[in-house]
């Protein structure tokens, strides 16, 4: 059971080129809890940005074995959502004055 924090579930906005272009397209990209499902990550978005969320499409990615310095180790895995908001709803990551 994963705790009911908000701020535990969505871990950080992801930052790409590919998430930047998605972003124009109403589709933002966030690492979350390997446990949260949908519905909580839903809910979470909804609550912290004050937008209302479309879908939830959730993926889990592998971590890939890399070499550093001659000694093999590996990258974590990470679970990704691309949240699709509402239409005339968007989230601004950059916190830009008005």
């Amino acid at each position: 059971m994963i705790s009911a924090n908000k701020y535990d579930i969505i871990r950080k906005p992801l930052i790409t080129e590919k998430s930047t272009v998605l972003g124009e397209l109403g589709k933002y990209v966030f690492e979350v809890e390997k446990s949260a499902e949908k519905g909580l990550i839903k809910k979470a978005i909804e609550e912290i940005f004050t937008v209302k969320v479309k879908s939830v499409n959730i993926l889990n990615q592998k971590g890939k074995k890399k070499r550093f310095k001659g000694v093999m180790g590996r990258r974590s895995d990470v679970k990704k959502a691309m949240v699709t908001l509402e239409k005339d709803y968007t989230i601004d990551f950059t916190g830009g004055g008005k």
